[in-house]
């Protein structure tokens, strides 16, 4: 007897083969998500080369669409990217609801994405490292909104002029169209549970 069940999106058959047709919307997608997550990373087409140990039009091309990525430069980009494969080449949903984040460092601060890539709000965990008193806090500011819930430590949040310090388990909201920035309120690390738009979440991991 056949216990293999049919795909519910249609793109095998009852004996599991795939359906090229249904894969080829995946494949065009692929050049794009590369060139979205290495702009989002702030890197040039010359850095990810040379890391990579191809050309930098060879790259050029992968990102385009005019030439399909093997699955070793695949491997190498999502490495350097530090992203998973999956979420690199928009690979098709499992039906498995868990996230297997990938961290990314930014300036000192470590980045763990505890939601799906593009989800319509994306959830991030923040470990801020230790700060010493006096040193400025960076702001910027851009579209959308966000929430911050702090799990441990004790973070200083600065909107505009004001600086608002925020103990372990408080929780502020900010309109991210002010200049905004936020350390750790000692030299110790704070985390920081992080909720905003995709807008937001691209403007802060990709920044170096």
């Amino acid at each position: 007897m056949d216990t293999s069940a049919p795909d519910p999106h249609g793109k095998t058959d009852p004996h599991g083969r795939v359906d090229p047709d249904a894969l080829e919307p995946v494949i065009e997608s692929i050049g794009p998500r590369l060139r979205e997550t290495r702009t989002a990373r702030g890197l040039t087409l010359s850095e990810v080369a040379e890391r990579l140990g191809i050309s930098v039009s060879t790259l050029s091309r992968l990102e385009s669409g005019r030439r399909r990525a093997t699955l070793d430069l695949l491997i190498g980009l999502a490495r350097i990217y530090r992203v998973a494969l999956d979420d690199l080449v928009g690979a098709p949903a499992t039906g498995d609801p868990r996230i297997r984040p990938t961290p990314v460092r930014v300036n000192g601060m470590v980045f763990l994405p505890l939601t799906s890539r593009n989800a319509p709000v994306e959830a991030v965990k923040i470990v801020l490292p230790g700060h010493r008193p006096g040193d400025p806090i960076t702001q910027r500011a851009h579209g959308g909104y966000e929430w911050l819930y702090v799990l441990s430590g004790t973070v200083d949040l600065k909107l505009g002029p004001a600086i608002t310090r925020l103990e372990t388990g408080e929780a502020a909201e900010f309109d991210t169209r002010e200049p905004h920035g936020m350390v750790s309120a000692t030299t110790s690390a704070a985390e920081v549970l992080a909720l905003f738009s995709a807008e937001g979440e691209r403007i802060h991991v990709g920044l170096h």
